[in-house]
């Protein structure tokens, strides 16, 4: 088989940017005279999520900073739902991988698994609550603000979610999961997190919006009342300045790396095209890839290999890094096994690829339309295979940087560890 040859190029996204996040993190909370609602004395737990924010252990450590200024006491509570295999020791260690540790942000971090029960919604839906935070005067939700994987409508993944899912531990994410079967997210997504905010002293929250470029772009500071409108216009940003790929059609996608950290199901499926059906795009949904292949896992997701479902080959080393019991553990409790489930997988590149190009159709492998990615936070730079090349010379915003070449396996049949 010839394998087709590639060329690299490199993209122009919309550069909005924060430059000093700690500054614009106290600016923002300056912003929210919080001084008027905190006692001197009264704690406050703010919470640390699961994903790879860009710079959010700066920004956490200015929102500790700023409680102490107005005589408050704050601590960070691990606020991520069943991640870190539901238990208090795995979200502390997913928390000290993003640099988050009480040295650093001088404050006690609690990772408790424990939950109380605030009340139940219209819907009969119990809402968990995390103990630690229901033992603080007041509660501070920072979370990033983007499109969620699988889910559509007003919110998605953002301040709100974090009051149910982060905020509700194994329990309640297992529980609200459910709920999204029998109803819309939006729906359960309001219903829960304004119990959440009625009942459990929600102070107000942070909500962060990154650029293409994995860089923070934008903080916005929200009181309770605010939360949901400025949820949604924060969310209208975030998907203005989504990383994209080149172009909007390929035959195969190599990914390098997959990890909880880049995306609640390993890669964006807003990025990859498959946020409607698990191995195809929806009608309207772009771009299309016939085949993914995923070539290993990040080291932050410690083995959690939710996502995989949605490849349709991978590297033998990719399953044999899995920690099968913390994956099906997060999908199951995401109401959403398929994403689990092992595709094929061969030892080598150059064994996935030569497999993978005899399943894309009657299109010759020379000729085939292939893109190659780090992962779906970084498309910045993209390896692509020569049937795109006149294409890309024609596009404004991508730079050719080279002239096509032979893909660089090595003796052993393997690519390079990263793009």
């Amino acid at each position: 088989m010839i394998f087709p040859r590639t060329f690299r190029i490199r993209q122009t996204f919309e550069r909005t940017r924060v430059a000093d996040v700690s500054a614009e993190t106290a600016r923002e909370l300056a912003r929210l005279s919080l001084r008027d609602r905190v006692r001197p004395g009264q704690t406050v737990a703010i919470t640390a999520g699961s994903r790879g924010i860009a710079n959010i252990r700066f920004i956490i450590k200015a929102v500790v900073d700023h409680f102490k200024t107005i005589g408050a006491l704050p601590f960070i509570v691990a606020a991520m739902g069943s991640h870190g295999g539901g238990t208090s020791e795995g979200q502390r260690r997913i928390l000290a991988d993003y640099g988050i540790t009480e040295e650093f942000c001088g404050c006690p971090i609690r990772s408790s698994m424990e939950t109380i029960i605030l009340g139940t919604t219209a819907e009969g839906i119990p809402v968990h609550f995390a103990r630690d935070a229901s033992e603080a005067d007041h509660v501070f939700v920072v979370n990033r603000v983007k499109p969620h994987t699988r889910l559509e409508g007003e919110l998605q993944s953002g301040l709100m979610k974090m009051m149910l899912i982060g905020l509700g531990k194994h329990e309640g994410a297992k529980i609200y999961h459910r709920a999204f079967t029998d109803y819309s997210f939006d729906q359960i997504v309001r219903s829960v997190a304004q119990s959440v905010i009625e009942n459990g002293r929600v102070l107000g929250g942070l909500g962060i919006v990154e650029n293409a470029y994995d860089e923070t772009a934008l903080l916005r500071g929200a009181l309770p009342q605010d939360l949901e409108t400025q949820e949604k216009e924060l969310l209208t940003l975030a998907r203005r300045w989504l990383p994209r790929l080149p172009f909007d059609h390929a035959d195969i996608l190599l990914v390098d790396e997959i990890g909880k950290e880049i995306s609640g199901c390993g890669m964006d499926t807003n990025v990859v095209g498959r946020k409607m059906y698990i191995h195809e795009s929806g009608p309207a949904e772009f771009p299309k890839i016939k085949r993914i292949i995923v070539r290993s896992l990040t080291e932050q997701t410690h083995g959690n290999a939710s996502g995989i479902g949605y490849s349709e080959f991978c590297l033998t080393r990719v399953v044999t890094a899995m920690d099968m019991k913390t994956t099906w553990i997060n999908s199951i409790t995401s109401g959403y096994p398929a994403v689990a489930m092992i595709p094929p997988h061969f030892d080598t590149d150059r064994e996935v690829i030569h497999v993978a190009l005899g399943t894309i159709g009657l299109v010759e492998p020379s000729h085939a339309k292939l893109q190659w990615i780090r992962n779906t936070l970084h498309a910045e730079e993209v390896e692509c295979s020569e049937a795109y090349l006149e294409a890309a010379r024609q596009r404004s915003d991508l730079e050719v940087l080279c002239e096509p070449r032979a893909l660089p396996f090595d003796d052993a049949g393997y690519l390079p560890a990263h793009v």
